[in-house]
């Protein structure tokens, strides 16, 4: 089979290792456009490009996959499959026809359950306990195509977004493999997926880290883990902004307070009230700071009980 890959960030990159030492023809890459990054703005290829040239593939990088010489491009290479990973740009039905196998997509959920831009945070900011990676049949749709293979995995109490986002790389290029072997002995049996069941998981705001504490304990634990390491969850200490990266949460605790004020100080962690039980903050981040424990924080800022998080 002559495969094209799509995709852009880490999450693409055990796939395209994959892809490229398997028996399959390698045919190139399509990646999103150098883009500036960080403070001083310096423009730096995605991780798909930099792989991509370490393999020595064709790179492609259309602003719009709708542009005409793009297509065009995409016809004269004459792929078989395409292959989508996290690429960035919704493909249209001019692109999803030209392969005669069709696109295939590697999405980190168990579909219907979370389609879109950010599902692995989402579903650790929900709560879920387990998730898991799936391959679809791509149509014109988002994340709506016939499901072709799944593998569930369970997530851990205290595992993070980041930790997770690497486990389900390297699951989605495991089930790729097995997906595209079935393609290539006519074994697959797609199934229509339950659009009754779907839910959404879009694309994170730095704003959408800010604590609120009228929430369970429980609840901002799991937002603290879903969005390590981006946006980060925060709250404020007066008018400076504080990052939380890891705590606690006690949820049978009978302690009654508003929520957000600090009930105890202790060298290993601030308690803080919430609408249920007590978080047990663990390391923090100051504004302007790095990260510490809070024993060090506690070392150059004055804490007390009775203090009062947020705004």
């Amino acid at each position: 089979m002559r495969i094209l890959f799509m995709g852009t960030p880490e999450f693409s990159i055990p796939s395209l290792e994959s892809l490229f030492k398997s028996h399959w023809d390698l045919i190139g890459v399509v990646t999103q456009p150098d883009r500036p990054q960080g403070r001083g703005s310096k423009v730096i290829p995605s991780p798909v490009k930099k792989k991509g040239i370490e393999y020595q593939l064709p790179i492609y990088q259309p602003i719009k996959v709708k542009d005409p010489e793009f297509l065009g491009e995409i016809r004269t290479l004459a792929p078989d499959i395409i292959v989508v990973v996290a690429f960035g740009q919704i493909l249209p039905k001019s692109i999803l026809e030209i392969p005669p196998l069709g696109c295939i997509n590697v999405h980190a959920s168990l579909l219907p359950l979370y389609r879109g831009a950010a599902p692995i945070q989402w579903a650790i900011i929900k709560g879920e306990k387990e998730t898991g990676v799936t391959t679809i049949k791509m149509n014109e749709a988002m994340d709506e195509g016939d499901i072709l293979d799944q593998k569930s995995l369970p997530i851990g109490d205290q595992e993070t977004a980041g930790e997770l986002f690497t486990n389900l790389s390297i699951q989605g290029a495991n089930l790729l493999q097995q997906t595209l072997k079935k393609i290539e002995t006519h074994s697959l049996t797609p199934q229509k997926q339950d659009h009754q069941k779907a839910s959404y998981a879009p694309s994170l705001k730095k704003e959408d880290g800010r604590i609120m504490w009228e929430k369970s304990a429980e609840q901002i634990v799991n937002l603290i883990r879903g969005t390590d390491p981006w946006p980060g969850a925060f709250t404020f200490l007066g008018s400076k902004r504080l990052r939380i990266w890891r705590a606690t949460a006690e949820p049978l605790s009978s302690f009654e307070g508003k929520p957000g004020k600090i009930s105890a100080v202790t060298s290993e962690s601030l308690e803080v009230v919430t609408g249920k039980g007590i978080l047990l903050i663990q390391e923090i981040q100051p504004e302007n700071k790095r990260r510490m424990e809070v024993k060090e924080f506690l070392a150059g800022y004055s804490i007390t009980e009775n203090t009062v998080l947020g705004r």
